[in-house]
């Protein structure tokens, strides 16, 4: 029994560490390939690092219409999983590589809504889901997910990320 221990102890270490992936791996595997990151619209930067936080500026998706009128909910989610592709092209131009971000600290998403449409929550998750996907434990974040009367050029997503990096 103590031999059968001992052989496959090392074999558990070889599976466990063969699964650990890092998350410009995990983008390939998922068949994702970041766009170039476009310049800000306006008298902005796209990020600010203070310490080892980045804060990225809003990225509005490239998707346009209003939730509960013109886009259904899944239609929200892709938006919402599209501009969080934006975001990790702005995240890794930021920290020279996904692999420096330690962990997602705060999400607002802002979705272009009707009054009576009450499934931001729903739509938001297209961006969360992405970055767990992408970063496993990393990615699960603080976020709020709020509705908004207009967004500018009535884009459907807004979103904006607070990620912690390595020193």
């Amino acid at each position: 029994m103590k031999n059968i221990l001992l052989l496959l102890f090392p074999a558990f270490f070889i599976i466990a560490g063969a699964s650990a992936q890092t998350p410009e791996e995990r983008l390939v595997e998922l068949g994702i390939s970041l766009p170039e990151v476009s310049q800000p619209s306006a008298n902005f930067v796209k990020w600010r690092r203070v310490d080892n936080l980045i804060f990225l500026a809003g990225t509005g998706s490239k998707m346009k219409g209003k939730l509960g009128k013109d886009l259904s909910v899944e239609e929200g989610y892709q938006a919402a999983r599209l501009t969080g592709i934006d975001i990790l092209a702005s995240l890794k131009a930021a920290c020279g590589t996904l692999d420096n971000i330690k962990q997602f600290v705060k999400v607002r998403g802002m979705v272009n809504s009707t009054p009576n449409f009450y499934e931001q929550p729903a739509v938001i998750n297209g961006f969360s889901d992405l970055m767990v996907e992408v970063f496993g434990e990393k990615g699960k974040h603080a976020r709020a997910a709020v509705g908004h009367a207009t967004l500018p050029s009535n884009i459907a997503i807004e979103i904006e990320v607070i990620v912690e990096v390595k020193k």
